[in-house]
């Protein structure tokens, strides 16, 4: 599993960033975490606001900070 961090390096995406290395370790997944923050390469997963998430190349979180239950929910999904 690839776990994609979506952000120019903001607050919120450090928030996000340490969310999903919180819920990766807590589920026991087997992810690697990777951040993204080149304007080119966000822009390409078509999202208007960060932070974001992506797993395996799908957006699953975008525009806001979530709990880390919807974190976990999405990493699940």
């Amino acid at each position: 599993m690839v776990v994609k961090i979506l952000g120019p390096g903001c607050m919120n995406c450090q928030k996000l960033e340490a969310l999903a290395r919180k819920a990766v370790d807590e589920l026991g997944l087997d992810a690697e975490i990777v951040k993204v923050d080149d304007y080119a390469d966000i822009m390409a997963y078509g999202i208007m606001s960060t932070p974001a998430l992506v797993v395996d190349e799908q957006v699953k979180i975008a525009g806001f900070v979530p709990s880390l239950d919807q974190v976990k929910a999405a990493l699940q999904a």
